[in-house]
């Protein structure tokens, strides 16, 4: 297939765009910045990224061309894609309780009715993603209001999206991401842990009650591939996937966590869980559908061993 694929550069996006082309497909991915103005680990996807398509990878590069602008419709205007990969998204400081809604949600449907109608003529179908924090998405408590601005974006942004595209007769896929962990992501849960334990140090566990569901991101980019060849084949104009993998307390995850890694590491792999105080967020926010069932060869073992790997990569010190 050929697909266009926004917002590459993201820890998912990465995977995502990287498991595609190693699929077989053709893909273009763009990136709103020039390449030197990313920086960190976005800067080191986004050369990963741009090696590949030197290589005999089929992944073609497309900087300074952000969703909706003209550079963007005059590229999906130029070229017959099979399916256009929506994954750019407005994330800035998506935990801050003063996340721009707004302006989030214009960044993510920028000129959608323009390119609704390019895409009536060119590609029939469109995979949106979205998150378990969106309101009237997973499961757990209240899930008619959003679990944060950031989740409010997100589902306000696809309503948007899903009006301009279903008026054309377009095809829409969307696949609900819960909480992704892996090699190359943000400096988050998984990666304070880590980092912590290198340092010989004991990590403290803020939010233990916390019900999450924890995905591995190379099982769930094998989850996105399959919603992206199913597109060719839908029949309902609208699918929805809600892949899952451990749901259970983030008390709970860090114990499997801690358990995975001192397998794998000379660690010790200590950590506290402090009695929880901020309910800021819902306290069960999860998915539905095991991801296995959509990659049953995906292999556990071996993507502890890879994520073992790179963390001894990254933060390992030399003696």
């Amino acid at each position: 297939m050929k697909v266009l694929f926004t917002g590459a550069s993201s820890f998912t996006g990465f995977w995502f765009a990287q498991t595609l082309c190693n699929a077989g497909h053709e893909v273009t991915a763009t990136f709103t910045r020039e390449l030197p103005d990313y920086r960190g680990r976005r800067a080191k996807r986004v050369q990963m990224l741009r090696t590949m398509g030197e290589s005999n990878v089929p992944l073609r590069c497309v900087f300074s061309c952000e969703f909706g602008s003209e550079k963007f419709l005059n590229l999906l205007q130029a070229e017959q894609y099979d399916v256009l990969c929506h994954h750019a998204s407005e994330v800035g400081n998506y935990k801050d309780p003063q996340f721009n809604v707004l302006s989030a949600c214009e960044k993510n449907t920028k000129n959608i009715s323009t390119a609704a109608v390019i895409l009536q003529q060119q590609c029939s179908r469109v995979v949106l993603t979205g998150t378990v924090f969106e309101q009237y998405e997973g499961v757990g408590e209240n899930t008619a209001q959003a679990g944060s601005a950031y989740g409010l974006s997100k589902g306000v942004s696809y309503e948007i999206l899903k009006f301009y595209l279903q008026r054309a007769g377009i095809n829409i896929g969307k696949i609900v991401i819960p909480n992704p962990f892996g090699p190359y992501e943000e400096e988050r849960f998984t990666s304070y842990l880590m980092q912590t334990w290198f340092n010989h140090d004991t990590a403290v566990v803020q939010t233990p009650d916390y019900v999450r569901d924890n995905i591995h991101v190379s099982l769930l980019a094998l989850v996105y591939r399959y919603v992206v060849e199913q597109c060719l084949h839908q029949r309902e104009q609208i699918q929805v996937f809600h892949p899952s993998q451990y749901v259970e307390s983030q008390g709970a995850f860090t114990k499997r966590f801690a358990s995975e890694m001192r397998q794998r590491l000379p660690l010790a792999c200590d950590y506290q869980c402090v009695i929880q105080k901020d309910f800021s967020e819902p306290r069960i926010r999860i998915n539905t559908d095991s991801a296995t069932q959509y990659a049953p060869d995906w292999n556990e073992a071996v993507a502890w061993d890879t994520l073992a790997e790179y963390y001894n990569n990254v933060y390992s010190q030399p003696k």
